[in-house]
């Protein structure tokens, strides 16, 4: 089914980077890793991929951002690539309903972590990249060029030592994990990988792109190389999904409607499947660590092109906006 011409695209998210940008003010960016505490709170920028080809871009869509939790789609990526459904023995494939970084829940449950994106769980996921990979590092850079095709994707070294001199938190789930003997590699060298894989360095443009795959059953559709299984595909969308917004899951599902993973970078990154992919920026948070302005402008995306999972395949053209339609203002009460 075709989808909206890139010029339509175009004038859709402009308006939508117009309405949202009435919120700035509402969220507070990041402040428990200094390097995010300094980022400029009102930034904005979306950039849409289609399957079919078609692009759209807004604001600051060029401009990169510490991606943080987000790139624990790639790490997941690539453990599966490395273990397949032998992962699940060590982390679970359920919602958490609390802060994605407590230590109470993990310890409670004996080590296993609720899922791949809440902290402790992601720490096991980067443990099975650093347990087979001679440079996991390396890797993981690799893997974010070839995804994004982007050659200078780079980690942020300010954002990496800021994470490795104030990552306590992060320390002590990763020691509990090791006393429940769910960590292999040693603790020093998982943290390290950890902390650079959140300080990645990508744009909305580059996190677009390196999520259409999901959004096209694992194929890149701009150059037909299949990266993912069909069925790994599934899984990781249904788990973006149910578990890729921290605790603010369940509400994003309601408002949004569609498989995302959202970084306390400020990044919000979603796929409608055989449809899209699409990223919006915007550092200021909510009280759950997701981006205030980024959820918003999402919800106004799907609501006003039809095209959450939960409301059938989607239109053929953008209905309701511009000079003929309701504002997007007007969906917000």
């Amino acid at each position: 089914m075709a989808l909206a011409s890139p010029l339509e695209f175009d004038a859709l998210i402009a308006e939508i980077g117009e309405a949202v940008a009435k919120d700035f003010g509402k969220g507070q960016v990041a402040q428990y890793i200094p390097a995010l505490r300094n980022v400029a709170p009102r930034r904005f920028g979306m950039a849409v991929f289609t399957v079919d080809g078609k692009s759209a871009l807004y604001g600051d869509a060029d401009v990169p951002f510490s991606i943080q939790s987000i790139s624990k789609v790639l790490t997941l990526i690539q453990a599966l690539g490395h273990v397949g459904s032998e992962l699940w023995r060590r982390v679970g494939r359920e919602p958490s309903g609390t802060r994605f970084n407590t230590l109470s829940q993990l310890e409670e449950e004996k080590g296993f972590p609720r899922n791949p994106f809440v902290n402790a769980g992601a720490l096991v996921v980067t443990d099975c990249v650093a347990s087979h990979d001679a440079m996991p590092v390396r890797s993981l850079v690799s893997l974010a060029r070839r995804l994004s095709r982007n050659d200078a994707i780079q980690f942020d070294r300010e954002v990496a030592r800021s994470e490795e001199q104030t990552g306590h938190v992060n320390a002590a789930i990763a020691h509990l994990l090791k006393s429940y003997g769910n960590l292999m590699a040693p603790v020093e060298q998982v943290l390290r990988l950890y902390f650079h894989q959140c300080a990645l360095a990508m744009s909305c443009v580059d996190l677009a792109r390196a999520f259409l795959p999901l959004a096209n059953q694992g194929v890149c559709p701009e150059t037909g190389v299949r990266f993912l299984d069909p069925r790994r595909v599934k899984r990781i969308n249904a788990l973006m999904l149910t578990c890729g917004l921290y605790d603010g899951v369940g509400n994003f599902a309601y408002r949004v409607g569609i498989p995302a993973k959202s970084g306390v970078g400020g990044g919000i990154v979603g796929v409608i499947p055989r449809h899209l992919s699409v990223c919006v920026w915007s550092p200021e948070l909510d009280a759950q660590g997701n981006s205030y302005v980024g959820t918003k402008a999402l919800e106004l995306f799907t609501t006003k092109t039809r095209l959450s999972i939960f409301c059938g395949p989607g239109l053929t053209r953008v209905q309701g906006w511009g000079p003929h339609g309701a504002s997007c203002s007007s969906w917000f009460s």
